[in-house]
């Protein structure tokens, strides 16, 4: 495909000529034809005299009218599209007036969006937990806002928004924004921090909401509200933590929405109103820790953006670091360091499977001139960043020295999208003065951020609690299960946690003794796994019996695939089973039956792993 831009490879925009200040968007909620119909008008800010024309991005939007206000008087222009690239998008060219000034330029463009577009899911009633009342939400990282309104769709561009929505009366929505008026059946919002497209957000259904802090709320349907108020109890504590970390908190409301099972993030930072998935329901608080990633989002990603997701890790490794600061302070650094640990085990799978064929995305900056951001998404960014970051930290003289570098970074580039060369300038300027510049001369940029696979440096953590994971793998795939019969070690209590770990360390051995459906009961039975709510461990069994290629549980292996499409998931499960010769055309043929009820993102990288597309 090319670089579709000089800013941005995934965006026509033009950011250096024109940038999008303030957007209105005014729209009408169609679930019969499933669709938003109305209008977006964004003001924008000509940085070059004379330009001809505006160029948007769209993805299957179907444009009624573009019309230039000014003075009270509104002018009709020309447009049209073009230039379509597949799972891109296409060019919204808007034709100006010729002798356009620089500076404030309005323009409203009229729309509608497909009835399946990329970056809305549309269930119907049956499809939701109360089954009476439909339900839509929006996930538009990191493309997809351009399939919900025509717009400058890159993270180097961030605006602010008003937002009239009509719905059927009897439903909630919520946005990415504060709301600022509830009528029956019209709500409006408010999001006065700027913002980039991928962070405007939407979700319409029967919602109920609980007090989780003084400006906290859960929002989800009846049926489980109250469970979710328990499990992210400490929403507050954790919010609290990262505003001691990293600067106050600007965006004044942090709600969080737990989403239909077909949500395809753990979760998704959208300013003011955190999505995510249902599956971290696990009845004990402990996968809680993902609020704690979306929490430090409100400074690493919507305060300090990546300009282009070439450069994603500036995102999502800041974010990993910051979300294991917070766990460390309120669990301990033993804890921290485990979780630093475990999440190495998760980069190795990565990068044996899903990056197999593909190591040129395991590169801290990649190149995406040819590759889309959603085909480009693993967990390199998050793992090997903030693997990254802690050397850094460490190499520096540890916490205290480095913990007030990332709080001046932070307010050095609050509300700007920057690119890894600025959070560079940004460490030589803040060290360089300092008894610490030597060390400076000491990092290895061009291994750190161009190397392929693991981090070329682990940095060395606190193992206490990694060795008996370790161990226990070891036990495991390295004995029989009549060995293991009377191994009292394997009857050690060890955490939630360090269970996950474990059975991730034992998908990771090349090899497993004995892997049989006895072995396989075998640890069920010791590790309590048949009855487990927890979605982690069941995700990890689940590998354990495909690997065992036990064709007698595979309906419960598709059950697992089918009662939620976190891509987290559900991608591992199919890739593993499309690897099975005799599961195969079962794993394809379920995929088939439930694709529709997938959002694109999802549905779109499982063909693909399948080798369907």
């Amino acid at each position: 495909m090319g670089r579709l831009g000089t800013v941005d490879p995934s965006s026509y925009s033009q950011p250096d000529l024109v940038t999008t200040e303030h957007s209105v968007l005014n729209w009408k909620v169609d679930f019969a034809a499933t669709k938003l119909q109305g209008s977006v008008q964004h003001r924008f800010n000509v940085l070059s005299g004379n330009l001809e024309k505006i160029l948007l991005d769209v993805r299957d939007i179907n444009v009624t009218n573009a019309t230039l206000l000014a003075g009270g008087s509104e002018l009709p222009i020309n447009y049209f599209i073009s230039d379509p690239v597949d799972d891109i998008g296409q060019k919204l060219t808007l034709e100006l007036p010729s002798g356009t000034a620089k500076g404030s330029l309005n323009v409203r463009i009229d729309y509608e969006t497909s009835s399946s577009a990329s970056g809305l899911q549309w269930l119907n009633p049956a499809q939701t937990l109360g089954k009476e009342h439909p339900y839509m939400f929006s996930q538009c990282q990191a493309i997809h806002a351009r399939s919900v309104f025509p717009c400058q769709d890159t993270p180097s561009v961030k605006f602010t928004y008003d937002a009239t929505v009509e719905h059927p009366s009897e439903l909630t929505t919520l946005m990415s924004a504060l709301i600022a008026k509830k009528e029956s059946g019209k709500t409006h919002f408010k999001q006065e921090v700027p913002i980039p497209a991928y962070l405007v957000a939407i979700a319409i259904g029967r919602l109920v909401s609980r007090p989780l802090g003084e400006n906290s709320n859960v929002w989800a349907e009846e049926a489980i509200v109250d469970e979710c108020a328990e499990e992210f109890s400490e929403t507050a504590v954790m919010l609290k933590t990262a505003s001691e970390l990293c600067g106050p908190y600007v965006w004044k409301q942090y709600d969080l929405l737990v989403m239909p099972p077909s949500f395809p993030f753990g979760g998704m930072e959208n300013p003011c109103l955190t999505f995510v998935t249902p599956t971290l329901l696990a009845g004990d608080k402990s996968l809680a820790d993902v609020v704690a990633h979306e929490i430090a989002h409100s400074w690493t990603g919507n305060l300090v953006t990546n300009k282009n997701f070439e450069h994603f890790w500036l995102n999502e490794g800041f974010t990993v670091f910051v979300e294991s600061k917070i766990v460390g302070r309120m669990q301990g650094a033993k804890e921290l360091d485990f979780k630093m640990l475990s999440n190495l085990t998760d980069l190795q799978e990565c990068l044996r499977t899903q990056l197999e064929k593909t190591p040129e995305l395991s590169k801290l900056v990649v190149n995406l001139s040819d590759c889309g951001p959603d085909d480009a998404f693993s967990s390199v960014p998050y793992i090997k960043g903030s693997t990254f970051l802690r050397y850094l930290e460490d190499l520096f003289g540890g916490p205290s020295v480095f913990e007030p570098f990332l709080r001046d970074y932070l307010k050095r580039y609050a509300y700007k999208s920057i690119e890894t060369n600025d959070f560079k300038t940004a460490l030589y300027e803040y060290f360089k003065d300092t008894d610490k510049k030597d060390q400076l001369g000491e990092i290895d940029w061009d291994l750190w951020l161009t190397s392929e696979g693991m981090p070329p440096i682990i940095p060395k953590f606190d193992e206490t609690l990694s060795n008996v994971t370790k161990e226990l793998a070891n036990l495991w795939s390295s004995k029989t299960v009549a060995e293991l019969s009377d191994n009292k070690d394997i009857k050690q209590t060890i955490s939630i946690h360090q269970l996950i770990d474990f059975l991730g360390k034992l998908i990771e051995k090349k090899d497993i003794v004995d892997l049989t459906e006895r072995k396989i009961e075998l640890l069920e039975s010791t590790y309590n796994l048949k009855g487990s709510k927890n979605a982690e461990v069941r995700f990890r069994v689940n590998r354990l019996i495909i690997r065992a290629r036990l064709l007698k549980r595979l309906e419960e292996v598709l059950e697992f695939a089918n009662s939620n499409f976190r891509m987290k998931f559900c991608r591992p499960i199919y890739r593993d089973l499309g690897a099975w010769p005799e599961a195969k055309p079962a794993a394809i043929r379920n995929f088939v039956s439930v694709k529709d009820q997938m959002m694109a993102v999802c549905s779109h990288t499982i063909e693909k792993d399948l080798g369907l597309k």
